[in-house]
């Protein structure tokens, strides 16, 4: 692939992903900061989203393990797999789709954890300064180390039919973090910047619900960049990871 063998490739890729998904990525921030300033403006909102809070502490973890499959993994391969691509067939089957469902509802733990730990760790407060620390460590950090390197293997190995050695082949191609990763991380930094900042300013416990709103629209973009035309083999292109 032409596009593959150009070493800016990867940063077109995830620019014009984080383009073509501007507009609705400022619709959907302009809703979650809506809600965020009617919970702490509007006696009605906050006393619905105390409800939510409730629920969730209630339920424990098991609130964002239903929650994240049901938003990052079903919701989303329901879009996929029930609206054909230009009259061809469904984008995944059922065994994807479960296969999706099941990766996010642990992912949904897992984020959980990683927001109880930086209420911790960095302070449950929604002051300037608590709020940009999370920013800096959950984009800087547990992003571009953790999330996102996981989450596109898991997609571009789905993408595969749970083909191992495919996916394996492809993981192992040098420059396999610039290929694969950077354009989605790119992506990344365009919806999820503005949308912790928001995220963070709510009490932890809503943390989770709002997050996973920016989440089900996050997963379409992810679906979008990893489709099966980008798993062909690629040339070695050098990488910094």
């Amino acid at each position: 692939m032409a596009a593959s063998a150009s070493p800016s490739a990867p940063w077109r890729s995830g620019l014009e992903g984080a383009r073509a998904h501007f507009w609705p990525g400022v619709a959907l921030q302009v809703v979650c900061f809506g809600l965020v300033l009617s919970y702490y403006r509007y006696p009605p909102a906050r006393e619905a989203l105390a409800h939510l809070m409730k629920l969730k502490l209630a339920m424990g973890y098991s609130f964002g393990i239903l929650s994240t499959g049901l938003f990052g993994g079903f919701l989303p391969f329901c879009y996929l797999h029930f609206s054909k691509e230009r009259g061809g067939p469904a984008r995944y089957r059922w065994s994807q789709g479960l296969a999706l469902t099941v990766f996010w509802a642990y992912k949904g733990l897992e984020v959980d954890v990683f927001y109880r730990v930086l209420a911790r760790t960095v302070g449950p407060g929604h002051d300037v300064a608590t709020i940009l620390s999370k920013v800096v460590i959950d984009q800087f950090l547990y992003c571009p180390v953790i999330a996102i390197p996981i989450t596109a293997a898991i997609y571009q190995w789905t993408e595969t039919n749970f083909d191992w050695a495919a996916a394996v082949s492809d993981w192992r191609t040098p420059g396999w973090y610039l290929r694969r990763v950077l354009p989605v991380l790119i992506s990344n930094l365009g919806v999820w910047v503005p949308a912790v900042a928001i995220i963070y300013a709510l009490p932890t416990p809503l943390q989770l619900p709002l997050q996973n709103l920016v989440l089900c629209f996050f997963t379409l973009l992810i679906a979008h960049q990893t489709r099966t035309p980008a798993l062909e083999p690629a040339p070695a292109i050098d990488c910094p990871l």
